[in-house]
C-alpha cells in the first residue's frame, strides 16, 4: 500500500468519524463511495465500511458515555428491534427494482428534513404547554409510551435500513425526534450507540462470507476513531439550531445523490 493510499484511507476515516459524532450516522455514505472509487468491488466496500463503522461508533459511544451522554436503556430499546427487523427489510429489498428503491429512499430523506423541522415546532409548542400546566401530575403510562415508541422507532429504522442498505442513522435521528420527543443532540448520541449493534451484526455477517478487507477497514477505523473523539467532544457545545441545520443539509445532499444514482440505474 502506497503512502498516498494510506493518506486517503486515514483522511476518509477521519471525515467519516467526524460526521458520525456530529450527526449520529455510521459513515457508510462516505466510505462506500470512497472505496468504490478506489477500485474495490461494491460488496467489499460495504463489508469493509462496516468494520470501520464498528470502530468509529464504539469510539464515539465510549466518549459519550464518559461525558455522561450515553443511555444504555435508549440504545437497547431501539437497537434490538432494529437488528431483528433489518432482516425483514433486506427480504423486501429483493422484491423491488433497484432504481425504485433508490428513488423511494431519496423521497424518504426529503420527508425526514420536514419531520425534523416539524418536531422542532411541536417541541416549542409542548414546552409552552408544559409551562402553562406546571405542577400537574404526569400520566402514569408515560414510561410505557416511551418503551412502545422506542420499539416502533427501532423496528421502523431496522426495516428501512435493511430495505435501503444504510446504517440507519439518517432514519433513527428524525424518528427519535418525532416519536420520542428527543432533542436532536440526544437523538444523535443514541443513534451512534445503536449503530454499534447494527454494525457489529453486519460486519460479522460479511466476515463469515470473506468480504471484509481487514487492513483497509482498520486503517479507515483508525481515522474514524480519532474523528469521532473530536466531534463527540464538541457536539454538546454546539447550539441545537446549528446541529439541526447541519443534519438537514446532510439529508438534502444525500437525497440529491440518491436521486442521481436512481436515474443512472434506471438508464443502465
Amino acid at each position: 500500500m502506497t503512502p498516498t493510499s494510506l493518506l486517503i484511507f486515514a483522511a476518509g476515516g477521519l471525515f467519516a468519524g467526524i460526521l458520525a459524532g456530529f450527526l449520529g450516522i455510521g459513515g457508510g455514505t462516505v466510505l462506500v463511495p470512497l472505496l468504490v472509487a478506489l477500485g474495490y468491488e461494491p460488496v467489499e466496500a460495504v463489508a469493509t465500511s462496516s468494520l470501520s463503522i464498528v470502530i468509529t461508533a464504539i469510539s464515539g459511544s465510549v466518549q459519550n458515555w464518559r461525558m455522561g451522554y450515553f443511555s444504555l436503556k435508549r440504545v437497547m430499546g431501539i437497537g434490538f428491534p432494529a437488528v431483528v427487523t433489518a432482516q425483514f427489510g433486506a427480504y423486501l429489498a429483493e422484491l423491488f427494482a433497484p432504481y425504485w428503491l433508490l428513488a423511494t429512499f431519496g423521497i424518504l430523506l426529503l420527508i425526514n428534513i420536514y419531520l425534523v423541522e416539524l418536531r422542532k415546532r411541536l417541541s416549542a409548542k409542548e414546552k409552552q404547554q408544559s409551562q402553562e400546566t406546571a405542577g400537574e401530575r404526569q400520566p402514569q403510562d408515560s414510561g410505557l409510551k416511551a418503551t412502545i415508541s422506542r420499539i416502533a422507532t427501532g423496528s421502523t429504522a431496522g426495516v428501512l435500513a435493511g430495505l435501503f442498505g444504510v446504517g440507519g442513522g439518517v432514519i433513527m435521528v428524525p424518528l427519535q425526534i418525532l416519536l420520542l420527543g428527543e432533542t436532536i443532540k440526544t437523538a444523535i448520541q443514541t443513534s451512534l450507540g445503536v449503530i454499534v449493534i447494527t454494525a457489529i451484526s453486519a460486519c460479522a455477517g460479511h466476515a463469515l462470507r470473506g468480504n471484509v478487507l481487514w487492513v483497509e477497514g482498520l486503517l479507515l477505523g483508525a481515522g474514524g476513531f480519532l474523528g469521532a473523539q473530536i466531534s463527540t467532544r464538541f457536539l454538546p457545545k454546539l447550539p441545537d439550531h446549528v446541529v439541526s441545520l447541519a443534519f438537514r443539509s446532510l439529508l438534502a445532499i444525500l437525497s440529491i445523490y440518491v436521486f442521481y444514482q436512481a436515474w443512472q440505474n434506471y438508464n443502465s
